[in-house]
């Protein structure tokens, strides 16, 4: 009687993987979160800032424009000219108008793109101490770290409703994720060299160690 084939069917595995990852991109936003507002409040330009909502807007993270450095905001009735009047816009919606006392003239600032692409490095890195601790298989990283991306751009087209189209903005994605592939796959890799070199009997004494280690070199000269 022919054997049945195994099945590789192991929902337990799935489920344990699939809390992983969402563990790992709650742990990747939450690291953006803590970075971002407090550097974009200290390095970035106060008053083009306060019109798109503040540094703790969630815009910073989800819209790939504030990365790139693109303008997110429209002037009265979406003129390119400004003045004290006009609406305030946060993922392609108004969210408040009103007369500034300090106007903006529409500029970008190109000093809060590297902060937030500078904060996504970070958040990169610390993912390699998550990843790390997470998973313990080198070949399931670039799966996780894949996932991520995919995940972030679709939020990110969805929040600014445009696809992304900045060459700054898909270099940093494609850095950061090879940062932490590569860096990852090795620490995990020499974990498992280490724990397989640890599971070798270490109970033996110095003479038995002696004699093992003569037998073997006994047994090449041959």
């Amino acid at each position: 009687m022919a054997p049945k084939p195994s099945s590789n069917w192991d929902p337990i595995l799935l489920i344990s993987q699939e809390c992983s990852l969402r563990i790992y991109r709650t742990l990747h936003y939450l690291t953006l979160s803590i970075f971002i507002p407090p550097l974009l409040s200290i390095f970035a330009e106060p008053t083009s800032l306060n019109y798109e909502g503040g540094a703790a807007n969630v815009g910073m993270i989800m819209d790939w424009r504030e990365m790139a450095g693109r303008p997110t905001v429209r002037g009265i009735h979406g003129e390119d000219r400004w003045s004290s009047y006009s609406w305030a816009w946060s993922g392609g919606k108004k969210v408040g108008y009103g007369w500034q006392e300090d106007r903006w003239d529409g500029r970008t600032d190109p000093m809060r793109g590297w902060i937030i692409a500078l904060c996504w490095m970070i958040a990169c890195s610390a993912d390699i101490y998550y990843l790390y601790i997470l998973i313990r298989r080198p070949r399931l990283i670039l799966d996780f770290v894949l996932t991520l991306v995919f995940n972030h751009l679709v939020l990110t087209t969805y929040y600014s409703a445009s696809l992304p189209t900045s060459l700054f903005f898909w270099l940093v994605m494609i850095g950061g994720s090879m940062l932490t592939i590569v860096v990852t796959e090795q620490l995990c890799v020499k974990r498992e060299m280490t724990e397989g070199l640890n599971l070798a009997p270490t109970h033996v004494g110095d003479e038995a160690a002696d004699e093992m280690e003569l037998g073997t070199l006994l047994r090449r000269d041959q």
